[in-house]
């Protein structure tokens, strides 16, 4: 009887343990961060292989603005989240020296409890906002709702004329803005030379 009082009482010193444990975890995330919660994406994203870079390459598989999203997990330099309507989920790794953020402005960039007002757009920025797409004519909040932050790397400020995304790691395109709106868009794929040359 004594030996069976000894281990509930262990089961329960180790279970008290284990939510101090998962309450001083959550005690550690910043107002307005709770794991388990739902959460709107706030721009488009592209994602391969299940993992989105914060460095933004623009291609793979696209989610869209306002999909609502479960938190799962967040450390110091990853986020992961479960797409409800997929029922997939998606790990987001933090590449700070492209961003400038650490996991948590991050994460306040991609994600908010309430959805994006798309109302505030032209049509034609909403159209382009649900493909994940930029044309002339756009707002410079438009494209950053419809294509997500370019790389701090060639893009220092989000006040510059001319913002540089990359589709991989060695082509990039940049939008040009004219009085707050796209006037271009420039394809900077490299010119592939022959090998003899």
């Amino acid at each position: 009887m004594l030996r069976i009082l000894k281990v509930i009482m262990l089961s329960l010193l180790f279970s008290l343990t284990a939510c101090q444990m998962m309450e001083s975890k959550s005690e550690q995330l910043p107002a307005g961060i709770k794991l388990g919660e739902t959460y709107y994406t706030q721009v488009t994203m592209m994602y391969e292989k299940g993992v989105y870079r914060t460095t933004n390459y623009r291609r793979g598989t696209l989610v869209e603005v306002n999909t609502p999203v479960e938190l799962l997990e967040i450390s110091p330099k990853v986020i992961k989240v479960k797409i409800l309507p997929k029922n997939t989920e998606l790990l987001i790794k933090n590449v700070a020296k492209h961003t400038g953020d650490d996991v948590y402005q991050a994460f306040a960039k991609l994600f908010a409890k309430q959805a994006v007002n798309l109302t505030r757009f032209k049509l034609q920025e909403r159209g382009n906002i649900k493909r994940g797409t930029v044309e002339k004519g756009m707002s410079k909040n438009a494209v950053q709702v419809a294509i997500g932050y370019p790389p701090i790397t060639r893009t220092p400020s989000l006040d510059a004329n001319q913002w540089t995304y990359w589709t991989s790691r060695f082509d990039t395109f940049i939008v040009h803005f004219e009085n707050g709106k796209v006037s271009r868009i420039e394809d900077t794929k490299p010119i592939l030379l022959p090998w003899y040359l």
